[in-house]
């Protein structure tokens, strides 16, 4: 879904919010909030007074909403002009950067992910790092639009980061160059007669590419491939549709998502058209701690509907959705409206989508030492109805002797993404397994090893 199209559809979002609030809600909350509202204008008018410098009067207002937004959720924000075309950015076009996907956390930039193959994950940027200067010049306390800002420039020129990595007691400086970060989201390639499609973002066309996809593997081989696995590893999610779409290219039938607001009956449910363009062969999809929101719906869809087996590590745990609020020709609210649900009714609010085989990265040597970055570590996340505890989620009752091998001992073996040689051998054992055992597989309860 374009920008463009957001826009139009919101527009009419935004006219039947506009007529409550403009009559009988505004009188509750002229009548309830009005000391509060006396408040907000006395501290207005005390620092226009009094404060050491003259102040403009838009810093203040920005502040104050800002201020109102920062306090409901980690996802809600104010968007000005130049907001708005960092979002067309992110769901249409492209840009001079690095490729990188990052939060604030109490004044400091923190990596979500970086997207593949870009300068940042050629460089090896991890999710969790945390990013303290750039070109030399200290980034804390500032906000994350100068940072992102920053980062991007033309292609071709090089900047300096300084990233702090939890675990690690030296700060690591590295040295990039900016490319074109073409949004291309979709990637296929076939390994052992495996169809490899890697989302790395869920923006515009997404659906309509990963079908395409699935054409361009059965040209390539002049057949069916033997199963597909779906690379959803470090994908921080995006729209919606794209997302059901996604889900609905491998299934035949049934729920994909619901979504729930406010209200009782605030509730939009989605579903799968017939028809599974991958003919009901194997498939796997392989998520991370960076596969959050829309990879989280497909990863919950497929698994829900017993028609993929989710292999990896626990996802971030995003389980809500914005909507696009118009204030103005050029700004906008982008403001939490609404919980997701997975077919059964799991929300992965906090908690994230659990592997049905837990499959560690054991070819990433800081594997071990590097903390995980979740919903749950935003402060001011949504809580999810029912409390998961971290530090449950994450144990492990025993080791598996499958993941005893260090990366150095992979690497002599040239295994350089253990993950993806896993969910490659195992599609080769579903194939060649009765079809009664890999229904049975499909159908294991999420979150079983």
């Amino acid at each position: 879904m374009k920008l463009p199209v957001v826009a139009r559809s919101l527009a009419f979002v935004s006219a039947l919010a506009m007529v409550p609030i403009a009559t009988a809600g505004m009188a509750q909350v002229d009548s309830r909030v009005a000391p509060e509202f006396a408040k907000l204008f006395a501290t207005y008018q005390r620092i226009k007074a009094s404060y050491v410098d003259p102040v403009d009067d838009d810093k203040l207002i920005r502040g104050a909403i800002d201020g109102m937004l920062a306090s409901l959720d980690p996802h809600s924000s104010f968007l000005d002009a130049r907001d708005f075309q960092n979002l067309r950015t992110q769901t249409e076009g492209s840009y001079g950067g690095l490729g990188l996907s990052v939060t604030q956390e109490d004044g400091a930039v923190k990596v979500i992910a970086p997207t593949q193959d870009t300068p940042a994950w050629r460089a090896g940027i991890k999710a969790g790092d945390y990013i303290t200067h750039i070109d030399g010049q200290l980034i804390y306390g500032g906000t994350l639009d100068e940072a992102v800002e920053k980062m991007r420039g033309a292609p071709g020129t090089s900047l300096k980061l300084t990233l702090v990595r939890p675990g690690r007691d030296k700060p690591i400086d590295l040295t990039l160059t900016r490319e074109i970060i073409q949004l291309k989201p979709v990637k296929w390639e076939v390994k052992k007669d495996i169809g490899v499609i890697t989302i790395v973002s869920f923006s515009a066309n997404t659906g309509a590419d990963v079908r395409q996809a699935i054409r361009s593997i059965d040209k390539s081989l002049g057949h069916k491939p033997t199963g597909y696995v779906l690379d959803l590893r470090s994908n921080p999610g995006g729209l919606l549709d794209e997302a059901v779409t996604v889900s609905d290219t491998f299934l035949e039938r049934g729920e994909i998502v619901s979504q729930r607001g406010r209200q009782k009956g605030d509730v939009e449910r989605y579903y799968a058209k017939p028809g599974d363009d991958a003919k009901g062969l194997p498939v796997i999809v392989l998520v991370d701690a960076g596969s959050a929101s829309a990879s989280e719906i497909v990863a919950g869809a497929l698994q829900d509907q017993h028609r993929a087996l989710v292999m990896g590590e626990r996802s971030f745990g995003k389980g809500s959705v914005q909507t696009m609020l118009p204030l103005s020709n050029t700004t906008a609210l982008k403001l939490t409206t609404a919980r997701y649900y997975t077919p059964s009714g799991r929300s992965v609010q906090e908690g994230g989508i659990q592997p049905d085989i837990r499959v560690p990265q054991l070819s990433d040597p800081d594997y071990k030492n590097r903390p995980k970055f979740r919903e749950s570590d935003l402060r001011r996340h949504l809580i999810n109805e029912i409390k998961t505890d971290d530090a449950a989620l994450e144990e492990d009752v025993k080791d598996d002797p499958r993941f005893a091998m260090s990366a150095d001992e992979l690497k002599k073996q040239g295994i350089e993404d253990f993950q993806m040689d896993y969910a490659l051998k195992t599609i080769a054992r579903l194939a060649k397994a009765p079809s009664a055992v890999v229904a049975q597989a499909a159908a294991r309860k999420p979150g079983a090893k």
